[in-house]
């Protein structure tokens, strides 16, 4: 299928690593120009120089963490002197501490707010005027089954991210007419460096081993396995593809069925 998604220009935040480097590949696959982010000039040149030379040609970087007063506009600066206007965004952002909701700190929940949410904002409210304009544009947000199906465990998580999800439903249905699609993608376990830090945690407060609870973590999902961040990247990339034109508003589930509720 041709998503024509061929010399479009995406940007994806937390592309170095992870669910965002399985989307930005499978834009790049797709013929895009990519500009992934993330805090580490360091990581994101690895993971540029590990694409074939005709991806890497159109890959670029941007360089700031998320959270910092100055990391939105220096996304959108680097993003716009390397691939020009941006026609795909991919908001994503990395996961808060683990704990009870009886110990959520409000510092530490104003403080994942400012990493987690106000930047993805910020930088949706930059760039969808100019879709709008252009008449065509796509706006994809990575957030986490907790959004649907709480985790136990992540509190800030499940609520910071049920935020987003508020908010690109309520923008959705403003410029669904202007050609601009507005989607959340919510990951189940997706088998990356994050989902093993969780199981970690996991093990650790259960006094188990981490292989014991990857193990029986897996045979919950009825897919009876992690996903990969390449069938993630897959689905992304669909969505942000001319084909998907009519699909907006949405939360679409990429988690081997293990969301139980309808």
């Amino acid at each position: 299928m041709d998503l024509g998604l061929s010399g479009r220009s995406a940007l994806v935040l937390g592309g170095s690593q992870g669910l965002g480097w399985g989307v930005a590949r499978a834009l790049l696959g797709e013929g895009c120009r990519v500009t992934i982010s993330s805090r580490s000039q360091e990581a994101l040149d690895a993971a540029k120089a590990s694409l074939p030379p005709d991806q890497r040609s159109r890959c670029f970087t941007a360089a700031a963490e998320l959270g910092k007063p100055d990391a939105v506009a220096r996304i959108l600066d680097e993003t716009a002197r390397q691939a020009g206007e941006v026609d795909v965004l991919v908001n994503n952002s990395g996961g808060p501490p683990t704990g009870l909701p009886s110990a959520v700190s409000m510092s530490e929940m104003a403080a994942q707010f400012d990493k987690m949410v106000e930047p993805l904002l910020a930088l949706t409210l930059a760039l969808v005027p100019g879709m709008r304009q252009r008449r065509w544009g796509r706006v994809l947000t990575i957030v986490s089954s907790g959004v649907v199906q709480p985790i136990p465990h992540l509190p800030i998580s499940n609520s910071l991210r049920a935020s987003l999800v508020a908010f690109m439903k309520t923008l959705a249905g403003e410029v669904a007419a202007d050609g601009v699609t507005v989607n959340v993608i919510a990951p189940g376990r997706i088998a990356t460096d994050r989902t093993k830090s969780l199981d970690a945690a996991l093990a650790q407060r259960s006094s188990r081993a981490v292989e014991d609870v990857a193990r029986e973590s897996a045979a919950a999902i009825p897919a009876g396995r992690y996903g990969t961040p390449e069938e993630f990247g897959a689905v992304a990339a669909f969505l942000a593809g001319v084909p998907a034109a009519y699909v907006t508003g949405s939360v679409i589930r990429v988690d081997g069925g293990a969301i139980r509720s309808i």
